[in-house]
Protein backbone atom coordinates (compact mmCIF):
# COMPACT_ATOMS: atom_id res chain seq x y z
CA UNK A 1 0.00 0.00 0.00
CA UNK A 2 1.35 3.43 -0.98
CA UNK A 3 2.14 5.90 1.79
CA UNK A 4 -0.62 8.43 2.46
CA UNK A 5 0.39 12.07 2.80
CA UNK A 6 -1.76 14.80 4.32
CA UNK A 7 -0.86 18.08 2.62
CA UNK A 8 -1.96 21.37 4.21
CA UNK A 9 -1.33 24.78 2.62
CA UNK A 10 -3.73 27.66 1.86
CA UNK A 11 -1.94 28.34 -1.44
CA UNK A 12 -4.03 26.30 -3.90
CA UNK A 13 -1.37 26.59 -6.62
CA UNK A 14 1.31 25.18 -4.36
CA UNK A 15 -1.04 22.42 -3.21
CA UNK A 16 -1.57 21.42 -6.84
CA UNK A 17 2.17 21.42 -7.65
CA UNK A 18 3.06 19.41 -4.55
CA UNK A 19 0.18 16.97 -5.07
CA UNK A 20 1.40 16.27 -8.61
CA UNK A 21 5.02 15.85 -7.52
CA UNK A 22 4.12 13.56 -4.63
CA UNK A 23 1.77 11.57 -6.85
CA UNK A 24 4.59 10.92 -9.34
CA UNK A 25 6.58 9.43 -6.46
CA UNK A 26 3.73 6.98 -5.85
CA UNK A 27 2.24 8.66 -2.76
CA UNK A 28 -1.47 9.08 -2.15
CA UNK A 29 -2.17 12.73 -1.29
CA UNK A 30 -5.08 14.31 0.52
CA UNK A 31 -4.89 18.12 0.56
CA UNK A 32 -6.54 20.93 2.50
CA UNK A 33 -6.03 24.63 3.17
CA UNK A 34 -7.47 24.50 6.67
CA UNK A 35 -5.82 23.67 10.01
CA UNK A 36 -9.03 22.37 11.58
CA UNK A 37 -9.60 19.96 8.70
CA UNK A 38 -6.03 18.70 8.95
CA UNK A 39 -6.43 18.12 12.70
CA UNK A 40 -9.69 16.23 12.08
CA UNK A 41 -8.03 13.92 9.54
CA UNK A 42 -5.16 13.21 11.91
CA UNK A 43 -7.50 12.35 14.80
CA UNK A 44 -9.44 10.03 12.50
CA UNK A 45 -6.26 8.07 11.70
CA UNK A 46 -5.70 9.40 8.18
CA UNK A 47 -2.22 9.71 6.67
CA UNK A 48 1.24 8.29 7.22
CA UNK A 49 2.89 11.72 7.12
CA UNK A 50 1.80 15.36 7.40
CA UNK A 51 3.29 18.07 5.17
CA UNK A 52 1.99 21.44 6.36
CA UNK A 53 2.53 25.17 6.06
CA UNK A 54 2.78 27.11 9.33
CA UNK A 55 0.09 29.71 8.63
CA UNK A 56 -3.21 29.10 6.86
CA UNK A 57 -5.35 32.22 6.98
CA UNK A 58 -5.52 33.35 10.60
CA UNK A 59 -4.66 29.88 11.88
CA UNK A 60 -1.22 28.65 12.99
CA UNK A 61 -0.49 24.95 12.72
CA UNK A 62 1.73 25.16 15.83
CA UNK A 63 -1.39 25.79 17.92
CA UNK A 64 -2.89 22.48 16.80
CA UNK A 65 0.32 20.46 16.48
CA UNK A 66 0.62 19.39 20.16
CA UNK A 67 -2.91 17.98 20.09
CA UNK A 68 -2.27 16.14 16.83
CA UNK A 69 1.00 14.78 18.23
CA UNK A 70 -0.81 13.56 21.32
CA UNK A 71 -3.43 11.82 19.18
CA UNK A 72 -0.82 10.29 16.83
CA UNK A 73 2.61 10.27 18.57
CA UNK A 74 4.36 8.30 15.82
CA UNK A 75 2.97 10.35 12.89
CA UNK A 76 5.81 12.44 11.39
CA UNK A 77 5.16 16.15 10.65
CA UNK A 78 7.18 18.19 8.17
CA UNK A 79 6.58 21.93 8.50
CA UNK A 80 7.04 24.44 5.65
CA UNK A 81 7.22 28.20 6.09
CA UNK A 82 8.05 31.33 4.11
CA UNK A 83 9.01 32.97 7.41
CA UNK A 84 12.33 31.14 7.51
CA UNK A 85 13.69 32.47 10.79
CA UNK A 86 15.47 30.77 13.65
CA UNK A 87 12.39 31.34 15.79
CA UNK A 88 10.22 29.44 13.30
CA UNK A 89 12.64 26.52 13.16
CA UNK A 90 12.83 26.38 16.96
CA UNK A 91 9.03 26.55 17.23
CA UNK A 92 8.73 23.64 14.82
CA UNK A 93 11.20 21.55 16.81
CA UNK A 94 9.59 22.53 20.10
CA UNK A 95 6.15 21.49 18.85
CA UNK A 96 7.47 18.05 17.90
CA UNK A 97 7.85 18.43 14.12
CA UNK A 98 10.06 15.84 12.43
CA UNK A 99 11.64 18.40 10.10
CA UNK A 100 11.41 22.03 9.01
CA UNK A 101 11.72 23.17 5.36
CA UNK A 102 11.95 26.92 4.59
CA UNK A 103 10.17 28.34 1.54
CA UNK A 104 11.03 28.68 -1.26
CA UNK A 105 12.40 25.16 -1.26
CA UNK A 106 14.10 22.85 -3.72
CA UNK A 107 11.58 20.11 -4.59
CA UNK A 108 14.30 17.46 -4.39
CA UNK A 109 15.18 18.60 -0.86
CA UNK A 110 11.53 18.36 0.18
CA UNK A 111 11.14 14.91 -1.36
CA UNK A 112 14.27 13.71 0.42
CA UNK A 113 12.81 14.90 3.74
CA UNK A 114 9.55 13.07 2.98
CA UNK A 115 11.39 9.84 2.18
CA UNK A 116 13.50 10.10 5.35
CA UNK A 117 10.43 10.63 7.48
CA UNK A 118 8.56 7.72 5.94
CA UNK A 119 11.55 5.39 6.15
CA UNK A 120 11.65 6.08 9.88
CA UNK A 121 8.09 4.95 10.47
CA UNK A 122 8.17 2.24 13.17
CA UNK A 123 7.54 -1.35 12.10
CA UNK A 124 6.21 -4.10 14.36
CA UNK A 125 9.71 -5.00 15.61
CA UNK A 126 10.49 -1.38 16.42
CA UNK A 127 7.21 -0.98 18.28
CA UNK A 128 8.01 -4.09 20.32
CA UNK A 129 11.46 -2.70 21.13
CA UNK A 130 9.87 0.59 22.20
CA UNK A 131 7.43 -1.19 24.50
CA UNK A 132 10.31 -3.09 26.10
CA UNK A 133 12.34 0.11 26.46
CA UNK A 134 9.41 1.86 28.13
CA UNK A 135 9.35 -0.85 30.79
CA UNK A 136 13.14 -0.77 31.22
CA UNK A 137 13.28 3.04 31.47
CA UNK A 138 11.06 2.99 34.55
CA UNK A 139 13.46 0.65 36.38
CA UNK A 140 16.09 2.09 38.73
CA UNK A 141 18.76 -0.05 37.01
CA UNK A 142 18.72 -1.19 33.39
CA UNK A 143 20.34 -4.38 32.10
CA UNK A 144 19.83 -8.13 32.03
CA UNK A 145 23.42 -9.27 31.46
CA UNK A 146 24.99 -11.96 33.62
CA UNK A 147 27.26 -9.35 35.19
CA UNK A 148 24.28 -7.28 36.33
CA UNK A 149 22.37 -10.34 37.53
CA UNK A 150 25.16 -10.87 40.06
CA UNK A 151 24.66 -7.29 41.28
CA UNK A 152 20.88 -7.75 41.54
CA UNK A 153 21.25 -10.92 43.60
CA UNK A 154 23.36 -9.18 46.25
CA UNK A 155 21.06 -6.15 46.24
CA UNK A 156 18.05 -8.39 46.83
CA UNK A 157 19.72 -10.03 49.82
CA UNK A 158 20.70 -6.79 51.55
CA UNK A 159 17.83 -4.44 50.66
CA UNK A 160 15.63 -5.57 53.55
CA UNK A 161 18.44 -5.35 56.12
CA UNK A 162 20.33 -2.48 57.77
CA UNK A 163 23.75 -3.89 56.88
CA UNK A 164 26.39 -1.39 55.76
CA UNK A 165 27.14 -1.77 52.05
CA UNK A 166 30.29 -0.81 50.11
CA UNK A 167 29.71 -0.28 46.37
CA UNK A 168 32.79 -0.19 44.15
CA UNK A 169 33.00 0.57 40.46
CA UNK A 170 34.46 2.94 37.91
CA UNK A 171 33.12 6.45 37.41
CA UNK A 172 29.84 6.48 35.54
CA UNK A 173 28.84 2.87 36.27
CA UNK A 174 25.80 3.83 38.33
CA UNK A 175 26.94 3.34 41.94
CA UNK A 176 24.50 5.95 43.27
CA UNK A 177 21.63 4.28 41.38
CA UNK A 178 22.51 0.98 43.07
CA UNK A 179 22.56 2.68 46.47
CA UNK A 180 19.27 4.45 45.84
CA UNK A 181 17.62 1.23 44.63
CA UNK A 182 18.72 -0.60 47.81
CA UNK A 183 17.23 2.24 49.87
CA UNK A 184 13.96 2.39 47.90
CA UNK A 185 13.40 -1.37 48.19
CA UNK A 186 14.25 -1.55 51.89
CA UNK A 187 12.56 -0.86 55.20
CA UNK A 188 13.74 2.79 55.16
CA UNK A 189 12.21 3.71 51.80
CA UNK A 190 9.78 6.23 53.34
CA UNK A 191 12.66 8.19 54.91
CA UNK A 192 15.44 10.40 53.44
CA UNK A 193 18.24 9.28 51.13
CA UNK A 194 21.10 11.74 51.69
CA UNK A 195 24.26 11.85 49.53
CA UNK A 196 27.58 13.31 50.70
CA UNK A 197 30.74 13.39 48.57
CA UNK A 198 33.94 12.90 50.59
CA UNK A 199 36.39 13.69 47.76
CA UNK A 200 39.12 15.91 49.18
CA UNK A 201 37.20 16.58 52.41
CA UNK A 202 39.15 18.13 55.30
CA UNK A 203 38.82 16.71 58.85
CA UNK A 204 36.96 19.80 60.10
CA UNK A 205 34.65 19.59 57.10
CA UNK A 206 33.88 15.95 57.93
CA UNK A 207 32.69 17.04 61.38
CA UNK A 208 30.46 19.77 59.99
CA UNK A 209 29.10 17.93 56.94
CA UNK A 210 28.36 14.67 58.71
CA UNK A 211 27.95 15.21 62.43
CA UNK A 212 26.90 18.84 62.79
CA UNK A 213 23.44 19.80 64.06
CA UNK A 214 22.30 20.13 60.45
CA UNK A 215 24.76 17.57 59.08
CA UNK A 216 24.07 14.56 56.94
CA UNK A 217 23.45 12.15 59.82
CA UNK A 218 20.78 14.46 61.22
CA UNK A 219 19.15 14.93 57.82
CA UNK A 220 19.23 11.19 57.07
CA UNK A 221 17.57 10.25 60.37
CA UNK A 222 15.67 6.94 59.93
CA UNK A 223 16.85 6.83 56.32
CA UNK A 224 20.05 6.11 54.39
CA UNK A 225 23.33 8.06 54.22
CA UNK A 226 25.27 7.53 50.99
CA UNK A 227 28.99 8.35 51.30
CA UNK A 228 30.56 8.89 47.87
CA UNK A 229 34.20 8.97 46.75
CA UNK A 230 35.67 7.25 49.82
CA UNK A 231 38.84 6.46 47.88
CA UNK A 232 39.43 10.21 47.45
CA UNK A 233 39.25 10.91 51.20
CA UNK A 234 42.58 12.33 52.54
CA UNK A 235 44.34 10.30 55.23
CA UNK A 236 43.73 12.79 58.08
CA UNK A 237 40.05 12.89 57.19
CA UNK A 238 39.99 9.07 57.10
CA UNK A 239 41.30 9.07 60.67
CA UNK A 240 38.67 11.55 61.77
CA UNK A 241 35.84 9.63 60.07
CA UNK A 242 36.99 6.30 61.53
CA UNK A 243 37.18 7.82 65.01
CA UNK A 244 33.76 9.42 64.76
CA UNK A 245 32.11 6.24 63.52
CA UNK A 246 33.85 4.10 66.12
CA UNK A 247 33.40 6.43 69.10
CA UNK A 248 29.73 7.05 68.46
CA UNK A 249 27.77 5.96 71.57
CA UNK A 250 25.64 2.96 70.44
CA UNK A 251 22.74 4.24 72.54
CA UNK A 252 22.91 7.70 70.98
CA UNK A 253 23.94 6.57 67.49
CA UNK A 254 21.79 8.15 64.76
CA UNK A 255 19.24 5.76 63.30
CA UNK A 256 20.86 5.81 59.87
CA UNK A 257 21.92 3.12 57.41
CA UNK A 258 25.28 3.74 55.73
CA UNK A 259 26.01 2.88 52.10
CA UNK A 260 29.45 3.90 50.82
CA UNK A 261 30.98 4.04 47.34
CA UNK A 262 34.47 4.16 45.83
CA UNK A 263 35.90 4.09 42.32
CA UNK A 264 39.05 2.21 43.34
CA UNK A 265 39.37 -0.98 45.37
CA UNK A 266 39.51 -0.01 49.05
CA UNK A 267 40.94 -3.46 49.86
CA UNK A 268 43.89 -2.79 47.55
CA UNK A 269 44.34 0.75 48.89
CA UNK A 270 44.23 -0.64 52.43
CA UNK A 271 46.96 -3.19 51.63
CA UNK A 272 49.07 -0.39 50.16
CA UNK A 273 48.62 1.72 53.28
CA UNK A 274 46.64 4.39 51.41
CA UNK A 275 43.37 3.68 53.23
CA UNK A 276 42.79 2.94 56.91
CA UNK A 277 42.11 -0.74 57.52
CA UNK A 278 39.78 -0.11 60.46
CA UNK A 279 37.63 2.26 58.38
CA UNK A 280 37.64 -0.22 55.47
CA UNK A 281 36.47 -3.11 57.67
CA UNK A 282 33.80 -0.92 59.28
CA UNK A 283 32.31 -0.03 55.89
CA UNK A 284 32.97 -3.27 53.98
CA UNK A 285 30.24 -5.38 55.62
CA UNK A 286 28.63 -6.28 52.27
CA UNK A 287 30.49 -5.53 49.04
CA UNK A 288 28.94 -4.92 45.61
CA UNK A 289 31.09 -4.48 42.51
CA UNK A 290 29.28 -2.64 39.69
CA UNK A 291 30.77 -3.80 36.36
CA UNK A 292 32.00 -1.31 33.75
CA UNK A 293 29.91 -1.07 30.60
CA UNK A 294 32.61 -2.80 28.53
CA UNK A 295 31.96 -5.93 30.64
CA UNK A 296 28.19 -5.84 30.06
CA UNK A 297 27.88 -4.97 26.37
CA UNK A 298 24.76 -7.15 26.11
CA UNK A 299 22.99 -4.35 27.99
CA UNK A 300 23.87 -1.60 25.47
CA UNK A 301 20.73 -2.23 23.40
CA UNK A 302 18.34 -1.92 26.37
CA UNK A 303 20.25 1.03 27.82
CA UNK A 304 20.34 2.97 24.55
CA UNK A 305 16.63 2.62 23.82
CA UNK A 306 15.69 3.44 27.41
CA UNK A 307 17.91 6.55 27.40
CA UNK A 308 16.24 7.80 24.21
CA UNK A 309 12.85 7.42 25.87
CA UNK A 310 14.15 9.24 28.94
CA UNK A 311 15.43 12.05 26.71
CA UNK A 312 12.00 12.32 25.07
CA UNK A 313 10.33 12.48 28.49
CA UNK A 314 12.66 15.35 29.38
CA UNK A 315 11.63 17.34 26.31
CA UNK A 316 14.10 16.26 23.61
CA UNK A 317 12.86 15.08 20.18
CA UNK A 318 11.54 11.53 19.92
CA UNK A 319 14.17 9.26 18.34
CA UNK A 320 14.76 5.58 17.77
CA UNK A 321 18.04 3.82 16.99
CA UNK A 322 18.78 1.19 14.36
CA UNK A 323 20.58 -2.12 14.95
CA UNK A 324 23.73 -1.05 13.08
CA UNK A 325 24.06 1.90 15.45
CA UNK A 326 23.71 -0.43 18.43
CA UNK A 327 26.54 -2.59 17.05
CA UNK A 328 28.66 0.55 16.56
CA UNK A 329 28.08 1.44 20.21
CA UNK A 330 29.09 -2.05 21.31
CA UNK A 331 32.42 -1.62 19.50
CA UNK A 332 33.26 1.36 21.74
CA UNK A 333 35.12 0.83 25.04
CA UNK A 334 33.08 3.46 26.98
CA UNK A 335 35.68 4.80 29.41
CA UNK A 336 32.87 6.95 30.86
CA UNK A 337 30.62 3.88 31.22
CA UNK A 338 26.82 4.18 31.39
CA UNK A 339 26.98 7.94 32.00
CA UNK A 340 28.96 8.39 28.76
CA UNK A 341 26.40 6.32 26.82
CA UNK A 342 23.49 8.35 28.17
CA UNK A 343 25.14 11.69 27.39
CA UNK A 344 26.05 10.52 23.89
CA UNK A 345 22.44 9.53 23.15
CA UNK A 346 21.10 12.79 24.58
CA UNK A 347 23.35 14.70 22.17
CA UNK A 348 22.25 12.50 19.26
CA UNK A 349 18.58 12.97 20.17
CA UNK A 350 19.02 16.74 20.30
CA UNK A 351 21.12 17.17 17.15
CA UNK A 352 20.13 14.42 14.72
CA UNK A 353 17.72 15.69 12.03
CA UNK A 354 16.34 12.20 11.36
CA UNK A 355 13.96 10.22 13.54
CA UNK A 356 16.24 7.15 13.45
CA UNK A 357 19.81 7.40 14.76
CA UNK A 358 22.21 5.50 12.49
CA UNK A 359 25.69 4.01 12.86
CA UNK A 360 27.17 6.94 10.95
CA UNK A 361 25.74 9.43 13.44
CA UNK A 362 27.03 7.37 16.37
CA UNK A 363 30.48 7.31 14.78
CA UNK A 364 30.40 11.09 14.33
CA UNK A 365 29.34 11.59 17.96
CA UNK A 366 32.11 9.32 19.25
CA UNK A 367 34.69 11.09 17.09
CA UNK A 368 33.52 14.53 18.21
CA UNK A 369 33.61 13.51 21.88
CA UNK A 370 37.18 12.24 21.46
CA UNK A 371 38.29 15.49 19.80
CA UNK A 372 36.67 17.60 22.55
CA UNK A 373 38.37 15.59 25.30
CA UNK A 374 41.76 16.08 23.66
CA UNK A 375 41.16 19.84 23.23
CA UNK A 376 40.01 20.38 26.82
CA UNK A 377 42.48 17.98 28.39
CA UNK A 378 39.64 16.03 30.01
CA UNK A 379 41.02 12.59 29.30
CA UNK A 380 41.07 9.47 31.41
CA UNK A 381 44.28 8.02 32.85
CA UNK A 382 43.31 4.63 31.45
CA UNK A 383 45.67 3.96 28.53
CA UNK A 384 43.40 1.49 26.72
CA UNK A 385 40.52 3.97 26.89
CA UNK A 386 42.70 6.77 25.52
CA UNK A 387 43.76 4.59 22.58
CA UNK A 388 40.13 3.60 21.97
CA UNK A 389 39.10 7.25 21.80
CA UNK A 390 41.96 7.97 19.41
CA UNK A 391 40.82 5.13 17.14
CA UNK A 392 37.16 6.20 17.38
CA UNK A 393 38.16 9.61 16.09
CA UNK A 394 40.17 8.03 13.24
CA UNK A 395 37.26 5.86 12.07
CA UNK A 396 34.69 8.63 12.54
CA UNK A 397 36.76 11.06 10.47
CA UNK A 398 36.83 8.51 7.65
CA UNK A 399 33.04 7.88 7.77
CA UNK A 400 31.36 6.50 5.72
CA UNK A 401 34.56 4.90 4.38
CA UNK A 402 37.53 3.39 6.20
CA UNK A 403 40.79 4.98 7.39
CA UNK A 404 43.78 5.06 5.07
CA UNK A 405 45.70 1.78 4.88
CA UNK A 406 48.57 1.39 7.35
CA UNK A 407 46.65 2.30 10.51
CA UNK A 408 48.44 -0.39 12.55
CA UNK A 409 51.93 0.97 11.82
CA UNK A 410 50.80 4.61 12.26
CA UNK A 411 49.32 3.92 15.66
CA UNK A 412 52.36 1.95 16.84
CA UNK A 413 54.61 4.83 15.76
CA UNK A 414 52.49 7.29 17.75
CA UNK A 415 52.89 5.14 20.87
CA UNK A 416 56.54 4.22 20.31
CA UNK A 417 57.88 7.77 20.06
CA UNK A 418 56.68 9.10 23.47
CA UNK A 419 57.45 5.71 25.08
CA UNK A 420 61.12 5.81 24.05
CA UNK A 421 61.43 9.50 24.87
CA UNK A 422 60.05 8.89 28.35
CA UNK A 423 62.44 5.99 28.95
CA UNK A 424 65.40 8.06 27.78
CA UNK A 425 64.33 10.99 29.92
CA UNK A 426 63.96 8.80 33.02
CA UNK A 427 67.44 7.32 32.48
CA UNK A 428 69.00 10.69 31.54
CA UNK A 429 69.81 9.46 28.05
CA UNK A 430 71.50 6.23 29.13
CA UNK A 431 70.56 3.91 26.28
CA UNK A 432 71.67 0.74 28.07
CA UNK A 433 69.38 1.44 31.04
CA UNK A 434 66.56 2.68 28.78
CA UNK A 435 66.74 -0.52 26.71
CA UNK A 436 66.55 -2.57 29.90
CA UNK A 437 63.47 -0.64 31.07
CA UNK A 438 61.80 -1.15 27.69
CA UNK A 439 62.77 -4.83 27.52
CA UNK A 440 64.59 -4.56 24.19
CA UNK A 441 68.30 -4.82 23.36
CA UNK A 442 70.44 -1.74 22.91
CA UNK A 443 70.93 -2.18 19.15
CA UNK A 444 67.16 -2.30 18.62
CA UNK A 445 66.74 0.87 20.70
CA UNK A 446 69.51 2.65 18.80
CA UNK A 447 67.87 1.75 15.48
CA UNK A 448 64.51 3.03 16.64
CA UNK A 449 66.07 6.29 17.85
CA UNK A 450 67.57 6.80 14.38
CA UNK A 451 64.35 5.82 12.55
CA UNK A 452 62.21 8.16 14.66
CA UNK A 453 64.78 10.98 14.52
CA UNK A 454 64.94 11.35 18.29
CA UNK A 455 67.42 13.62 20.05
CA UNK A 456 69.16 11.93 22.97
CA UNK A 457 71.57 12.98 25.64
CA UNK A 458 74.36 10.65 26.64
CA UNK A 459 74.69 7.41 24.74
CA UNK A 460 75.83 4.90 27.39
Amino acid sequence: MSARILLADDDSSLRFVLSQALGKEGYNVRATGNVATLAKWVREGEGDLVLSDVYMGDECVFDALPGMRQARPSLPFIVMSAQSTVATALSAAGAGAYDYVPKPFDLDVLMAAVKRALSGAPDAKTRAQTTKAQKEERLPLIGRSAAMQDVYRVMARVAGTDLTVLIEGESGTGKERVARAIHEHGRRAAHPFITVSLAGAAPAQIDQDLFGSSGAFARAQSGTLFLEDLDELPSEAQTRLAGLLHADDPNARPNVRIIAAAQRSLAALSRQGAFRQDLFYRLNVVAIRVPPLRDRLDDVDDLARAFLLRAKREGLPEKSIDNAAIERLKAHSFPGNVRELENLLRRAAALSPASVITAREIGEELGQAAREEVQTGEVTDDFESAVSRRLAGEFAAASPGLPQAGLYDRLLAEVERPLILQALSATRGNQIRAAAVLGINRNTLRKKIQTLGLQTGRGD
